[in-house]
């Protein structure tokens, strides 16, 4: 019920959909004459385009969750396994077409095959299954194998977790099957406006892992005013931000997080 409620609200909340949505009723109101309200639709639509299209920000909501965790420096020697969350590929081209192609959050899984070839004897657990609620498509935890190993990491070392949704089963199921010892050095790898959510849930489910950001999407000095980037890109931070804090109240509010910022350990 979680799953789908989520998906549903975010139909909605999502800014371009939510700007769709006004302008429609706002075009509404206007057939029924009631032009004030339908004014206001207009208004509120242009007003959510001008501050994610046109100025900084959803960078500047970015920020916080971005900056929260940095890599462990000095890094660890010692590391029984990386995990790396779904959600860098393009399922539904993947599972027409049989690749791996990636998306905007594909960094994720560069950066876990540069740390296999880092930490050879380390573990790599791929955890995502298909979180969408319409489209068809491929887990990641299907597609990830090849790609991995055509970028040289063995078979035999992926761990392959392809049933969850979403981050809080992406960490339930993990720990089920890789089931991690005391004193185990595992690393965490997804996109650094993603780890503050991701560690609070691995937490929670009774995994401790060590932080490692990837797949950055401001450059963390981006100033109150106008866009620096072009308006897709802004409106896709602003997009990535609200889905993100969201999610976190939400997680928090329901008992599935202990607080929204997890202590950096």
């Amino acid at each position: 019920m979680f799953f789908t409620l989520s998906k549903l609200f975010w139909i909605v909340a999502q800014p371009i959909n939510l700007i769709g949505i006004l302008v429609l009723l706002g075009i509404v109101c206007a057939f029924f004459r009631l032009r004030r309200i339908g004014l206001f639709f207009s208004i509120c639509g242009l007003l959510v385009l001008a501050l994610g299209g046109w100025t900084s920000t959803g960078a500047l909501l970015l920020h916080p969750l971005e900056d929260h965790f940095a890599r462990p420096d000095p890094a660890p020697q010692d590391v029984a396994g990386i995990i790396v969350l779904g959600g860098g590929f393009e399922g539904a081209i993947n599972l027409a077409r049989g690749g791996y192609e990636l998306n905007a959050s594909g960094d994720r899984f560069v950066e876990t095959a540069v740390l296999a070839r880092r930490y050879p004897q380390a573990r790599v657990v791929v955890t995502g299954g298909t979180g969408t609620l319409i489209l068809e498509g491929e887990g990641d935890g299907d597609t990830a194998p090849r790609l991995l190993t055509a970028l040289g990491v063995e078979a035999d070392r992926l761990v392959l977790e392809n049933r969850s949704r979403n981050t809080y089963e992406n960490a339930l199921f993990t720990r089920e099957m890789v089931e991690p010892k005391p004193g185990e050095t595992w690393l965490l790898v997804t996109s650094a406006f993603h780890m503050p959510r991701s560690v609070g849930l691995f937490r929670k489910a009774g995994f401790d892992v060590v932080p490692w950001p990837a797949d950055y999407r401001t450059a963390g000095n981006e100033p109150v005013g106008l866009a620096r980037d072009n308006v897709s890109d802004s409106l896709q931070n602003l997009t990535i931000a609200i889905r993100e804090w969201i999610g976190l109240v939400a997680y928090r509010l329901t008992g599935r997080i202990d607080s929204i910022f997890p202590e950096r350990s």
